[in-house]
């Protein structure tokens, strides 16, 4: 089977993994919450990995830097949206910071991403 370059990206393998996490947090969500916080919190998370992988379809440096750029802005969304559901109660101390964490790692490994592509532009 093949395997795509963006497959190859430590930063898609932890978003992947980042959306999987808030997919497990969000079912325990309580109903009135089904398409509020948490269609928009999976919506966010499963971004952030989509658009890395799109980013990875296209030709020039300057469009993959452009949805790396996407992806960064979705975790900042994921982000805000987990401080909102810490703040209400909707999730655990650990949770947050566990997801708060993961959300770090993924976006230092984003602006190194982008900032290695925004590099290529000038070669």
């Amino acid at each position: 089977m093949y395997t795509y370059s963006f497959e190859k990206l430590e930063v898609w393998v932890k978003s992947k993994e980042f959306a999987k996490t808030i997919y497990k947090l969000t079912s325990l969500f309580p109903d009135t919450e089904k398409f509020n916080l948490t269609s928009q919190l999976k919506r966010s998370s499963i971004s952030i990995s989509s658009n890395i992988a799109e980013g990875s379809a296209r030709n020039s440096y300057k469009d993959k830097a452009h949805f790396t750029t996407i992806a960064f802005s979705s975790a900042v969304e994921a982000l805000n949206q987990i401080i909102i559901c810490f703040e209400i109660g909707l999730i655990s101390q650990q949770d947050y910071n566990d997801s708060r964490n993961l959300l770090e790692s993924i976006t230092n490994k984003l602006n190194a991403l982008r900032n290695y592509q925004i590099q290529q532009l000038t070669k």
